[in-house]
Order: C-alpha cells, then structure tokens, then sequence
C-alpha cells in the first residue's frame, strides 16, 4: 500500500509523533493505521531512550508558592528546542512537576522521579518519557530547589520562563520581596554574604589577583595592599549584600535591607541550559537531511 502524505498527517495527529517516525510506522505496517499506532505504542519508550543522549539545552525554570506563602519550588526542566518549551504538553508537564516538588518535598532529582506526577497516574520519570515519545525532542528533568520558612516568607519571579529566583525572606514585605528577585535575576550574586564564600574560592581569586599585582613591578607591600583591595572589591560583586541595588545603585541590598528591617535568609538562582555545552548546528543543513532521508 503507497504511503501517503495523508496518512503520514494523520498518524501524527493521533500519536503527537513526530513526520519521519509516523512514515516509519506506516512502513511497517503497511499502512495499516491502527496496527501503526499500536507499533508506534510499543516502541514510545524505546524511542524516548533513544534520544536521551541529545544535548538539551533549551527549556524553561517555572516555579510556585504555596497560598501561605511559607514554601516555594523552583525546577529547570530542558528541552531540545524553545519550539518545544513553549508548546502546551511541554508546560503542562513542568507546571505539574513543580506542582509535585512544591507537595511532596522531593530530598533530590532521584526522589522525585520516582513521585507520582498526579494522583493514579506514571511517576515522573515514566511520564518524562512518554513526553519524549509523543514530542520527539528530549525532555529532562534538570535541577529543582524547594525553600519552606517558619519565621519568613518565600518569593519568587520568573523573567521570560529562562530566568528564575527563589528567595527566602525575614520581614520585608512582597514588593521587597520581588524587588530583590529581580536584582538576583539580573546582578547574578554567587551567594548571599561574604561569610558565605569558600576559603578555597577566595584563595584562588586571591592567587590570581598576587600575579596579576606583581606584573607591574611595585613592592611587594604595595602589591599586598593593592590584592587585598582588588579582593574586596570581587567579594562584593559576587555577594548579594556586597551588589548595588539595581533599582538605586547608590546604596548596597546590604544597606536596603537595613533601611527596611528584613534579612536575605538564601535564594536560588536557575537559567535554562546554564552550563551546558550547546551543539553548534545548521538548522537549514537539519532539515535539508531531513528531507533527503524521506
């Protein structure tokens, strides 16, 4: 039996598959559209294995807060394409993961996994899968924090779905509240304070800093003053405390929250695909390939 284009569009419709595995399937079985289905049924999972080598850098960090403000849960979860990301199945998909985080108190990736994503339903691993397979992108679970206070309150801000903050606040209020997101969304501190700060990060900025003084010659007084100024300076470009508020650079966060009478108990920060080697590719040679192998 020919293969039509027609039958191609609607195996795809039916199985959210993507054009070149509903052709395959189609092959397979002759054409024959229920047995196609059932085929491409049985080797969903294989498939959603398959392509979970390919890079994933894409995606989207979503986040909730509990009514009582008390709990938060901020996830990273990557697709392939931001084609995908913003597609429906795909944010169903992370607004329930977050969901189950934000309940359950996953202690890490593997626990959540594991979780139901709803009531009666597949675990979160069996349901990424069956994701992968219907999508035909990779889609991976990525990295999660979930932050609950008794004495404070959580919040949280989203810019664009690829940036996300997760902060945990004594006294302020929720404009503070945001208002300090968006600062770590946009300044990028490393932790909160300079007590947070590793002496072996600090050591090694340190050594960095002595080489770089002692190419110009001064005396070695001179060039340990200049260190540990050039020192001060780094920490508190990387420390929240340390920034410039970004809405009034004239006074630190340090110095804001003062003025209002809160503390910065910790935060997250999470940027889709941050640290991950992204493939360089030809999106026009992609699908010239494609059509080539039709």
């Amino acid at each position: 039996m020919a293969i039509t284009a027609q039958l191609v569009k609607d195996l795809r419709e039916r199985t959210g598959a993507g054009m070149m595995e509903c052709k395959k399937a189609l092959v397979e079985t002759s054409g024959d559209m229920d047995a196609a289905v059932e085929y491409m049924r049985k080797r969903g999972l294989a498939k959603a294995d398959k392509k979970a080598d390919r890079v994933a850098a894409e995606g989207a960090v979503v986040a909730s807060i509990a009514d009582n403000g008390k709990v938060g849960a901020i996830v990273e979860i990557n697709s392939e394409t931001d084609f995908v990301a913003n597609g429906d199945d795909f944010k169903t998909f992370a607004r329930q993961v977050v969901e189950r985080i934000l309940i359950n108190d996953p202690a890490d990736l593997g626990a959540l996994m594991t979780l139901p994503l709803e009531a009666g339903g597949p675990d979160v691993e069996m349901a990424q899968k069956e994701l992968v397979a219907k999508i035909g992108e990779n889609i991976q679970v990525r990295r999660f924090q979930r932050f609950e206070t008794e004495s404070g309150a959580v919040h949280h801000y989203l810019h664009g779905g690829r940036i996300g903050v997760l902060l945990e606040l004594e006294g302020g209020d929720t404009d503070l509240g945001r208002d300090l997101c968006m600062h770590i969304a946009a300044s990028q501190p490393v932790c909160v304070s300079v007590d947070d700060v590793s002496e072996e990060r600090a050591q090694h900025e340190r050594e960095i800093l002595i080489a770089q003084a002692q190419e110009s010659g001064k005396p070695q007084e001179i060039i340990e003053k200049m260190v540990e100024g050039r020192l001060r300076k780094w920490l508190a470009e990387i420390t929240l405390l340390g920034q410039p508020f970004v809405k009034d650079p004239d006074q630190t966060v340090e110095a804001l929250l003062k003025s209002r009478g809160a503390r910065v108990v910790r935060f997250a920060r999470l940027e889709v695909g941050e640290g991950i080697e992204k493939r360089a590719e030809n999106f026009a040679e992609e699908v010239a390939a494609t059509i080539q192998g039709s």
